[in-house]
Parts: structure tokens; C-alpha cells; sequence
């Protein structure tokens, strides 16, 4: 838990109000998002847990672990560190929610190629996940930690969901 002393908290607080001001109130049309494109916020009294993890192409993960304590934000970042081209060895990181069939999620993934491998018709299933990924590219994703227990995550890409899968744990 991040303590502020008491001067800190009132300039934050000064300053939020006075951005909230300058700002106005307008109405936005809330838009659809999938779960990759949902916006996080970050309270100021929640733990970041930044979190890192490589895919190859060798299909492997760089970790088949990850631990995060509950009530956490969580900003996870994918390199992807292999040669190969996206069209044939493109890895995203997705984080399904524990009633998901991994295998169901995976099979319908894999025919989802304009959606970045990503089934449209099972969105209720993962929690967040990043775009697939070409060779030498990254991307950082911020969520906030689930429920605790035990979640799989997997590349979605056609074929990689047999040896690039793991957990993330939430305690």
C-alpha cells in the first residue's frame, strides 16, 4: 500500500479538482471495447505490479508462472524476441477467465484472423490480452488482478496454445 503524508495528498487532490473543472462536463458515447481495448484505472492506494515476459520461436514462453497479490494493477509487458515473420510465428499473451475452456477458446481463436486471433463470439472469456505481435515487437498491458486463484494465459496464434500456455496466480 503506497502511503502519501498529508501535503501530498491535498496537492493531488487540488490538483485533480482543478483539472476536473477545467475540463468541463460533456457526455461521450460509451463505444463497445474488447477486452484488450477496456481502459484500466489505477487508484493511487492500489500495489503495480509490473511484469514482464518474452515469447520465441521456439513456441515458449519465457515464463510459465506469474504471481500477483489481489486487489493489484497489474502492467504486463510481451517482447516478442523472435525472428520469424507475424504471419508465421505472430505470439500474443491472453488471460482467461478461470470458467473458460482453454481448448474451445484456442480452436476458435485460431480461424479469428481478422480479429488478431482473437474469437468474437467468446469475448466473455478472456480477461485482457495484447494484439499479436511480429518479431522485435513489445507491448505493455495494464489490468487489474482478478479474483483470487489460479488463471491460464495463452498465445492464441494457430497451433501455439499446446506449448505456450501457463498461470497467473493471484493471491
Amino acid at each position: 500500500m503506497i502511503k502519501l503524508n498529508m501535503k501530498k495528498q491535498i496537492l493531488i487532490l487540488a490538483i485533480g479538482t482543478a483539472l476536473l473543472s477545467a475540463c468541463g462536463s460533456s457526455e461521450t458515447k460509451k463505444e463497445e471495447t474488447t477486452p484488450a481495448e477496456q481502459p484500466t484505472e489505477q487508484p493511487a492506494d492500489k500495489v503495480v505490479v509490473e511484469l514482464s515476459i518474452d515469447a520465441n520461436d521456439d513456441m515458449k514462453y519465457s515464463t510459465n508462472v506469474l504471481e500477483v497479490p489481489a486487489g493489484s494493477h497489474v502492467k504486463l509487458t510481451l517482447n516478442n524476441i523472435g525472428k520469424l515473420p507475424k504471419e508465421s510465428m505472430g505470439h500474443n499473451w491472453t488471460l482467461l477467465g478461470q470458467a473458460a475452456d482453454l481448448v474451445a477458446y484456442a480452436t476458435a481463436s485460431m480461424k479469428a484472423v481478422d480479429n488478431d486471433y482473437q474469437a468474437p463470439e467468446l469475448y466473455s472469456d478472456p480477461i485482457v490480452y495484447t494484439k499479436m505481435l511480429g518479431p522485435g515487437e513489445s507491448q505493455t498491458i495494464e489490468f487489474d488482478a482478478p479474483t483470487p486463484g489460479t488463471y491460464k494465459y495463452i498465445c492464441t496464434f494457430p497451433g501455439h496454445y499446446a506449448s505456450m500456455q501457463g498461470e497467473l496466480i493471484v493471491k
